[in-house]
């Protein structure tokens, strides 16, 4: 099969900024054949993976090792831990907004104009909101993609072979 080399456009689509998250994790799970070398290796050594220590609880290369194997697994199988809680209380929130929309109608004496003045501001919302959280989604893939790659690299230095596969 040939490959099609990526243009700018699709360098920055979200797709490719998964693929390259789990490509680096996929190389970083590659290398490590000691995971249990991780632990104990505190974060803040490495300029660029200590930012991120106060989001992992043993704040060691070792829980973030795990971190980014998870969030790897999340995105190619899907959030395995949603509640039915959280699922019925989100059905609940939208619910909530589809009720309040149609009191908008109900009440207005040109209710079709209503809906109709709605629903476009309800469209430029939802893309204003897709724009924010898509931009947030790549901006997060491409600094987990780093920290992936600096884990690797940092495991390489810590068992000697710092040069190797570069």
């Amino acid at each position: 099969m040939m490959q099609l080399s990526e243009t700018s456009k699709q360098k920055n689509s979200l797709f490719n900024a998964m693929n390259r998250f789990i490509g680096a994790v996929n190389d970083m799970d590659q290398t490590i054949l000691v995971p249990s070398l991780l632990r104990d290796v505190p974060l803040e050594e490495d300029r660029e993976m200590g930012v991120l220590k106060s989001d992992v609880e043993d704040g060691d290369m070792y829980s973030y090792y795990e971190l980014l194997k998870s969030i790897r697994s999340d995105m190619e199988w899907g959030v395995r831990c949603a509640s039915a809680d959280e699922r019925l209380k989100e059905s609940m929130k939208v619910t909530r907004s589809h009720s309040s929309a149609s009191t908008c109608s109900s009440l207005s004496s040109g209710s079709a104009s209503c809906s109709e003045e709605e629903d476009e501001g309800e469209d430029e919302d939802l893309q204003k909101q897709f724009q924010y959280h898509l931009t947030g989604l790549q901006g997060v893939l491409s600094k987990l993609t780093q920290q992936a790659n600096s884990l690797t690299k940092r495991y390489k230095q810590e068992i000697g072979i710092g040069g190797w596969g570069q």
